[in-house]
C-alpha cells in the first residue's frame, strides 16, 4: 500500500503542539491593513487553535489519521 501525501497547503499552514493541539495563524492579517483597525491588527497576530469540528479534516490533510 502506498504512503499518505502530506497536503503541501496544510503543512505551511498548521503545526502541532505539545499537547496533540493544532495550531493555526489567524485570516485577514497579509494585505489591505490601511483600512483595519489598530486593534483588529494586534488581535489577528496571535495565533489559535484548530476548532473541534475540523480537527479531523486538518489530520487527514497532514496524514496523522
Amino acid at each position: 500500500m502506498p504512503k499518505i501525501k502530506t497536503n503541501s497547503g496544510a503543512k505551511k499552514r498548521f503545526a502541532l503542539t505539545g499537547s496533540g493541539k493544532i495550531k493555526r495563524k489567524h485570516a485577514f492579517k497579509s494585505h489591505i491593513l490601511t483600512k483595519k483597525t489598530k486593534k483588529q491588527k494586534r488581535n489577528l497576530t496571535h495565533s489559535g487553535l484548530v476548532a473541534n469540528a475540523d480537527v479531523n479534516s486538518v489530520k487527514a490533510m497532514l496524514g496523522m489519521k
